[in-house]
């Protein structure tokens, strides 16, 4: 049945100035009237149910074939880092705005709910790695950092350090803020990301492949930012190869109303959004690359452990890929009964795939065609850590229409709370996804999948906005690492707790992980 198009000759110009026909368009109004789908879990994975967890000498191994692999010029590392900073500092700039002298006595101050956060940014402003910028900007105002702290003078210091006419942190990209204090410089997330690329990316000649998607309005500065870092690490011998890309503007989705017809500004165009994480999905498609590490901006540690973890998860996924390769060489109908029990025993013990029933005995050219099509699929290693509290997603067994079970990294909002047996084995979860993975996007012959034909377009997610003084409901594609890669075959690794630490907000850059430079 075909789906009426709501959309006016004016629409049809603006949607095809996005590159999104009126069928697109039309197919992301019938998934408002369908609703977001859940999940369905079938238990969570845990260690040697789905987790592997890697033995001292097994870390070794794979991390020597992961240098292997780098030295071999297969790796890139693709970071997604399009998010401001404005986040980070929220709560400081709430507790400026509900307090606009910020000059009263410390127990009319206890009174903000921001209170807490703003009392500990300012007993501990010594420890952040932005603090010498930020006191270098207080002396040129004729100020001393430690003088309006002690004298309760907040909202100097805040002004100093948010607006335009200081440091700018409040507008700027995260990405090119400073996280990490080191002897004699400062490291940001762009610059701690391309440092640590040279231990676990370099190849033979040297070069290091880093690639970063940003938002349009940020684009300009993460770019000056990369090429000045870029010339402070390259050497005669090391140099740089650093690319940017933004979300493609035929990834954005349409908003609508409470009737599930397009949400319409006041000049009556329609309002389009970008489509969340998952619209990197393209951007990653669109790279000329073999091996890709995938890790977030605000997730990079001074711990060495992340380091070693990661070579191992490379090493883990070459190995893996080359075995699969092999199998798919030999997969044919005269293949002989023996090999094509070894291949399924890989695809169970190893891609924690489940073979349809009676698939031992099925014919041979059956059985030949479920493992090349189990095989023929992008591979991802993901790294995950036991659970810590963290908001997010985590590794589960999920199960498919069918009912066949697959490895899946499921957020909270793709569960449905409301059954009792669904959220008792989300609760069960001992593990969580940092984002931490590396991804095989090439065939056995070296051509690139289409990443699109592996995604589950179903698995979008919905939530309420507001808009022009109105309620929408917004679209979100497939997550990049949720319904993007629902049809990829999977393995979680487990990596130990000092490999994640999230910067959300300012105070997070006190974490150890942060502050052993």
């Amino acid at each position: 049945m075909s789906i009426p198009h709501p959309f006016t000759e004016r629409d049809r110009e603006q949607l095809r100035e996005r590159g999104i026909s009126p069928g697109q368009a039309a197919g992301q109004l019938a998934a408002f009237a369908a609703g977001a789908p859940y999940a369905v879990l079938d238990r969570p994975c845990t260690r040697n149910d789905g987790i592997t967890v890697l033995q001292e000498s097994e870390l070794d191994r794979l991390g020597r074939l992961g240098d292997e692999a780098a030295r071999a010029g297969r790796l890139l590392k693709f970071v997604p880092a399009s998010g401001a900073a404005t986040r980070m500092f929220q709560e400081l700039a709430a507790a400026r705005d509900r307090a606009p002298d910020l000059m009263a006595k410390v127990e009319e101050l206890e009174g903000l709910p921001e209170y807490p956060v703003l009392r500990e940014f300012m007993d501990q402003i010594e420890r952040f790695a932005f603090r010498s910028d930020l006191e270098r900007e207080l002396r040129n105002r004729g100020h001393r950092l430690r003088d309006l702290r002690d004298a309760g003078r907040f909202r100097e210091v805040l002004d100093c350090l948010l607006d335009d006419r200081g440091l700018g942190y409040g507008a700027l990209p995260k990405a090119v803020v400073p996280f990490h204090r080191y002897a004699d410089h400062c490291r940001t997330p762009v610059a701690e990301h391309l440092a640590q690329a040279r231990s676990y990316v370099r190849d033979r000649n040297e070069r290091v492949r880093v690639h970063f998607t940003v938002s349009p309005e940020h684009r300009s500065a993460v770019e000056r930012h990369v090429a000045e870092t870029c010339r402070g690490y390259e050497d005669d011998a090391t140099r740089y190869e650093v690319t940017t890309s933004e979300q493609r503007p035929d990834t954005d989705t349409l908003a609508a109303g409470p009737d599930n017809l397009p949400f319409r500004r006041p000049d009556g165009s329609l309002l389009l959004r970008p489509g969340g994480h998952g619209a990197l999905l393209a951007n990653l498609n669109d790279l000329a690359a073999d091996l890709v590490f995938i890790r977030n901006i605000d997730n990079v540690t001074v711990h060495p452990a992340a380091i070693r973890y990661r070579k191992a998860l490379a090493g883990c996924l070459a190995e893996t890929q080359s075995r699969a390769f092999e199998y798919l060489d030999g997969i044919r109908p005269g293949a002989a009964p023996s090999f094509l029990e070894d291949v399924l025993d890989f695809v169970r013990a190893v891609l924690s795939v489940v073979p349809p029933e009676g698939m031992e005995d099925a014919p041979a050219a059956e059985r030949v065609r479920f493992l090349r099509e189990t095989l023929e699929r992008p591979l991802r290693v993901c790294g995950v850590t036991p659970s810590a509290g963290e908001p997010g997603g985590g590794p589960f067994w999920v199960r498919d229409a069918e009912g066949a079970c697959s490895l899946q990294i499921v957020e909270a909002a793709q569960v449905d709370m409301a059954q009792p047996r669904q959220r008792e084995a989300f609760a069960a979860s001992t593990h969580f996804n940092p984002v931490d993975m590396v991804c095989g996007v090439r065939d056995r012959r070296g051509r690139p999948f289409d990443l699109a034909g592996f995604a589950d377009p179903a698995l979008v997610s919905i939530s309420f906005k507001s808009g022009y003084g109105r309620r929408l409901r917004a679209l979100e594609l497939p997550g990049l690492w949720n319904g993007g890669m629902a049809r990829w075959n999977t393995l979680f690794v487990e990596i130990p707790d000092e490999c994640f630490a999230p910067v959300k907000t300012v105070l997070d850059l006190l974490r150890p992980e942060h502050q052993g430079a």
